[in-house]
C-alpha cells in the first residue's frame, strides 16, 4: 500500500486547528527503554480523543465496521516536514481481511506463515466441528432423560417404602400387644419378610437402571476422552502457529532497531499479540520515519462482557504493555508529562481531604495501567505516609472531595461512619436534558451483572436498595443542573438514577458509558461537599469546593 495512502490529514476528522493545549493528557502509553531504563510516554490528548469520535461517526455510517466488535486505534504524526497526519488501524482481522484501503497494514510476518496459517485454521475448524459434534452426542441427552426417569421412580418408591415402614411398625406394636410368643413370632417374621421384599425391588430397579445406563455412560465417557485428545491437539496447533508467527513477525522503534515478537517476549506470547492496534500504529511510524504525538484506541461494534462501543481503553496488558518499552524507545523521555496536581482541601495528623481531578483513579488498579491513581501519587509526594489509604472511592471520571485516613484506627472510625450512612454527601451534576421535577427521592434498587462489571442496573430481584435525594438548580438551554443527596453508596448509583427511565430518565452529561452522546470533555459529576465527624476531636468536619462546570 503507498505510503500516502495511509496518512490523512487532520482535516478530514476534525475542523479546529492543533493548539499546545491540545496535547496535555488525559491518559499514557508507556514503558522502559531496554537500553537507557528512561520511562517512556506518549498521550492520548483531548484532540486525539475527538478525532476518535469523528471516526466512531464514519463507522458507525458503513455496516462493515458493526459486523463485529473489535479494537481501533488512530496515531497522530508528525512528518519531518513538520506537517501533522493521523494513521489509523484496527486489531486482528476486518472481516476476515488484514488488509483495507485507508488503513494501516499488518506487522510483517503474517505473509511468511499465510499458508501454514491457512491449513491450520482449517485444521483448527474440523476440530471445533468434531468437539462440537461430541458435545451433542446424542448418548448424552439419552442419558439425562433416563437417569431423571429412574431417580423419579426411585423417589416414588423410598416414598411408597417408608411409608409401608411406617406401617409395619405400628403392627409390629399391636401384635406384641394382642399375640402369644408362637402366633407373634410368626406374624413378626410375616412383616420381616414384606420389609426384605421393599430392599429386593429397591435393589432390582437400581440394577435395571445400571444396565440401561452403563452402556451410554461408556459412550459418553469415551467421546469426553475424545474431547481431550482434541483439546490438546488443537492447543498444539495453536501454539505451533503462535510460535511460528511470533518468530516470523518483526517490529521496528524510533532508534530503528528490529527484533521478532519472540526476541522479545520469549516465554511466551497470548494469541493475537502484535495485531493489537498500537504495535501496527507505532511500528509504522517507525519504519517511515514519522514522528508519534499521541494515540488513542477504542471499541466499536457489538460489546463484549468488558468492552463496550465507543469507549477508550489503554495498552491491554498480556499483548500489548509488554512491547510499549521497546516500540517507543528513541522518544524522548517524559516522566511527569501533564499529571495534574493533587490539591489539598484539609489536612491533619490523622486525616487527608484532596480535590481529585476527573480522570483520576481514586485508587491504583490491578494492571501497569491503571497504577496512576490519588493514593500512588500521595504516597509518591509523602513516602513516609505507609498506612495512607481511601476512606472511600469516586468512579475515574468523577471530581471532587475524597478522604483519605494516615492510620489504621482512623480508616476504621471514618469507614464505621460510611458503613453506617452517618456521612452527608452532596454531589452535583449536569444532566444532558431537561427535567421537570423541581426535587424529590430516587429508589431504586441496583444490581451489577459480574460479566458486566462495572456496569449497573435496576433490578427489582437482585438489586439492593439505592436511594437518593434530588433537586433541580437550574436550567440552562437543554441542559439541568441538579444536586444529589445520596443516601446510600452503590457503585454507579447517580449515575443509574439519573439515566434509568424509572429514575430522572435524563443521563449525565459526558456519561457515555449509560448512552450520553453529546461530545464533551468530561463526565459532568462532582463531590461537592462532604461532612463528617472526625473521629478524635469529635467535631463536626464540613467541607464543600466549588464546581469546576
Amino acid at each position: 500500500m503507498p505510503f500516502t495512502e495511509v496518512l490523512h490529514p487532520l482535516s478530514d476528522f476534525i475542523e479546529y486547528d492543533l493548539t499546545d493545549d491540545d496535547l496535555s493528557g488525559n491518559y499514557w502509553y508507556e514503558g522502559y527503554c531496554l537500553q537507557s531504563g528512561d520511562l517512556l510516554r506518549l498521550p492520548r490528548t483531548a484532540l486525539v480523543e475527538a478525532i476518535a469520535h469523528s471516526l466512531m461517526q464514519y463507522l458507525a455510517m458503513d455496516e462493515r465496521y458493526s459486523r463485529e466488535g473489535k479494537m481501533y486505534g488512530i496515531l497522530l504524526v508528525e512528518l519531518p516536514t513538520g506537517e501533522r497526519r493521523l494513521l489509523k488501524a484496527f486489531s486482528g482481522l476486518l472481516n476476515g481481511q488484514s488488509v483495507f484501503d485507508g488503513w494501516v497494514p499488518p506487522i510483517p510476518g503474517r505473509e511468511q506463515v499465510a499458508i501454514q496459517e491457512g491449513r491450520t485454521l482449517a485444521d483448527l475448524d474440523a476440530i471445533k466441528q468434531e468437539l462440537i459434534t461430541l458435545k451433542q452426542l446424542p448418548e448424552r441427552q439419552e442419558y439425562e432423560t433416563l437417569f431423571r426417569e429412574f431417580e423419579e421412580m426411585l423417589q416414588a418408591m423410598s416414598d411408597r417404602h417408608r411409608y409401608r415402614k411406617h406401617q409395619r411398625k405400628q403392627k409390629r406394636q399391636l401384635l406384641s400387644e394382642s399375640l402369644l410368643s408362637t402366633a407373634l413370632t410368626i406374624a413378626l417374621e410375616q412383616l420381616n419378610e414384606e420389609s426384605r421384599q421393599d430392599g429386593i425391588e429397591r435393589r432390582r430397579l437400581k440394577q435395571e437402571r445400571d444396565t440401561v445406563l452403563q452402556p451410554l455412560e461408556e459412550a459418553i465417557a469415551s467421546a469426553n476422552i475424545k474431547i481431550q485428545h482434541l483439546k490438546q491437539k488443537r492447543k498444539a496447533l495453536s501454539r505451533q502457529l503462535q510460535s511460528q508467527m511470533h518468530a516470523a513477525y518483526s517490529l521496528m522503534n524510533f532508534l530503528g532497531q528490529s527484533v521478532s515478537l519472540q526476541q522479545l517476549m520469549p516465554n511466551g506470547l497470548p494469541t493475537g499479540t502484535g495485531d493489537c492496534c498500537a504495535p501496527k500504529l507505532l511500528h509504522y511510524a517507525a519504519t517511515h520515519g514519522l514522528k508519534p504525538l499521541a494515540m488513542a484506541e477504542f471499541w466499536w461494534g457489538s460489546s463484549s462482557q468488558d468492552r463496550i462501543q465507543g469507549e477508550f481503553y489503554g495498552a491491554c496488558v498480556e499483548r500489548c504493555q509488554p512491547l510499549m518499552g521497546f516500540l517507543l524507545s528513541g522518544l524522548k523521555p517524559a516522566p511527569n508529562f501533564g499529571q495534574e496536581e493533587i490539591n489539598f482541601i484539609y489536612e491533619d495528623e490523622w486525616l487527608i481531604v484532596v480535590n481529585k481531578p476527573a480522570g483520576l483513579l481514586s485508587v491504583p488498579g490491578r494492571y501497569l495501567d491503571t497504577q496512576d491513581s490519588v493514593v500512588s501519587r500521595l504516597r509518591h509526594m509523602l513516602p513516609e505516609e505507609t498506612m495512607l489509604a481511601a476512606v472511600h472511592r469516586l468512579d475515574q471520571d468523577t471530581s471532587g472531595i475524597l478522604l483519605l485516613a494516615r492510620d489504621r484506627q482512623t480508616y476504621r472510625q471514618v469507614s464505621q461512619q460510611f458503613q453506617q450512612r452517618q456521612i452527608h454527601k452532596v454531589y452535583e451534576a449536569i444532566l444532558a436534558g431537561v427535567v421537570s421535577t423541581d426535587a424529590g427521592i430516587i429508589d431504586l434498587p441496583l444490581w451489577g451483572d459480574p460479566a458486566n462489571r462495572p456496569y449497573q442496573q435496576v433490578d427489582w430481584q437482585r438489586g439492593k436498595p439505592s436511594v437518593t435525594n434530588f433537586r433541580a438548580i437550574a436550567r440552562e438551554g437543554n441542559y439541568t443542573r441538579i444536586e444529589f443527596v445520596p443516601l446510600t453508596g452503590r457503585t454507579h448509583q447517580l449515575r443509574v438514577h439519573a439515566s434509568d427511565v424509572q429514575g430522572l430518565g435524563v443521563v449525565i452529561l459526558g456519561d457515555r458509558f449509560y448512552g450520553c452522546t453529546a461530545q464533551t470533555n468530561r463526565l459532568h459529576l462532582h463531590a461537592r461537599e462532604l461532612c463528617f465527624l472526625h473521629p478524635h476531636s469529635r467535631k463536626t468536619i464540613n467541607l464543600h469546593i466549588k464546581t469546576p462546570f
